[in-house]
């Protein structure tokens, strides 16, 4: 990493401390940082440095954890499975794999320490018995472990598996991989439904939706009708209605990939496009999901009195993700039900929150929300910031004559660099469907 001055760093430093976690466990990792400060408070420090504080406090042979500093990449593990019913054993293989960077064609294996689990057939997780002297750990009541992977192909198998499982991948995201294994849609919703991994939950989630889309994505292209399948929708209602989940768990995991991300995911991205299929998906399962959504929003809309403890962050998230699905659906109702949300909210977040919903429907409330908004707040600039950036990034067509508009209000300043990427920036990086109209 040569570069101090892009978030990569920063992302990549704090991914890299979080690995020597978990190798070493929580103990294990206090004991190396204890060593570190009694070694080298105080002074300029390298990343040679901490490794070997870490290594020699627990007496582990930490030698290829260099790798994740001087070698450039995100790895990729490539996983399949093999199921011998007649042995009753599941063998795990994994191929890791860095792709070529400017610096360097040839990788060398990284330590990647994966954790993981099996599901049977009943969604539950089984107890795991490792077959053979493979360098493992394990974790709640041994229904997880962490492999750790050092060489460019490697196996384990498990014995005593009665039944042919499904694999939980990555848990925790145990390291800053990215892995491929072949599931399928029903998959992904069964670890939607039944996956104890909190991470891996979500993360089934978001690759059914991507999956989903991209597919539909094949599907507009080609002439075909769009359509979500029951199933799907009925895997988002069992978890928007999964009382037992954290609040917060449920908001991200109803929350579908960003229109960016999945100009990442195709050869040649259409932004027309991929906004028109993630605009179908959000209606369909809003249309869907409309009962199960109003009373989820109800039951979360209380007044209750403003706090910003996390159990408090996370109900107001999981009812403003309710929010942002209903305002989909073109009913006036909607349109009174955001903006009485806009009027009535005692914090920040639940006003905003039913401004930007607002601002993506043409309707008599989205004009006096803003107005509304603008004349409470026009002596603030850091809020009038948030005021430009809702405007910015809404996706009706005319938002580019708004924004050139509003380069005129007298909050803005051109001079001012918050106000250009408030208003400039967000435009042109967070309105894909706008910013690149085929019309130039």
């Amino acid at each position: 990493i040569n570069n101090f001055y892009t978030v990569t760093v920063y992302e990549k430093g704090a991914e890299v401390v979080r690995l020597y976690h978990t190798l070493l466990g929580r103990e294990g990792f206090r004991k190396g940082m204890d060593l570190y400060f009694e070694r080298h408070d105080g002074q300029a420090v390298t990343t040679e440095d901490f490794l070997a504080a870490m290594a020699d406090a627990n007496g582990a042979d930490l030698s290829q954890m260099q790798t994740w500093y001087d070698q450039a990449g995100t790895p990729e593990v490539a996983v399949t499975m093999d199921y011998d019913a007649d042995k009753q054993s599941c063998t795990l293989n994994f191929v890791q794999s860095c792709p070529a960077t400017p610096e360097s064609d040839d990788k060398v294996p990284f330590l990647i320490p994966f954790k993981l689990s099996l599901l049977n057939p009943q969604g539950e997780a089984i107890t795991l018995e490792i077959d053979g002297d493979v360098s493992a750990q394990y974790d709640n009541d041994q229904k997880q472990c962490v492999v750790n992977l050092t060489e460019a192909s490697q196996g384990v198998t498990f014995t005593g598996v009665t039944e042919k499982p499904l694999p939980s991948l990555l848990c925790d995201f145990s390291a800053p991989v990215k892995y491929q294994f072949d599931y399928s849609t029903e998959d992904y919703i069964f670890l939607m439904q039944h996956d104890k991994d909190d991470f891996n939950r979500w993360e089934a989630s978001q690759r059914l939706a991507q999956q989903l889309l991209l597919q539909m994505l094949q599907d507009r292209k080609a002439g075909r009708a769009l359509g979500v399948s029951p199933s799907v929708i009925d895997a988002y209602q069992q978890v928007l209605e999964n009382n037992e989940l954290d609040h917060a768990l449920r908001a991200e995991a109803l929350s579908l990939p960003g229109e960016s991300d999945l100009a990442g995911e195709v050869e040649q991205a259409d932004p027309e496009a991929i906004h028109e299929v993630r605009e179908f998906f959000i209606r369909t399962l809003a249309t869907g999901l409309r009962l199960p959504l109003d009373a989820c929003y109800d039951a979360l809309n209380q007044g209750e009195e403003y706090a910003i403890d996390a159990a408090s962050i996370g109900r107001r998230r999981l009812k403003n993700v309710c929010l942002s699905y209903l305002s989909s659906i073109d009913d006036e109702s909607v349109h009174q039900q955001c903006f009485a949300q806009f009027e009535n909210a005692n914090n920040m977040t639940d006003r905003l929150s039913a401004l930007s919903a607002l601002a993506d429907i043409d309707c008599p409330e989205r004009v006096q929300a803003l107005e509304a908004f603008e004349t409470e707040w026009k002596d603030n600039p850091l809020v009038m910031d948030k005021w430009f950036m809702i405007q910015a990034g809404s996706s009706l067509p005319n938002t580019l004559e708004q924004v050139k508009a509003l380069q005129s209000h007298p909050s803005f300043d051109a001079n001012n660099p918050n106000k250009i990427r408030s208003l400039v920036g967000r435009f042109a990086m967070a309105n894909p469907v706008n910013f690149h109209n085929a019309d130039g």
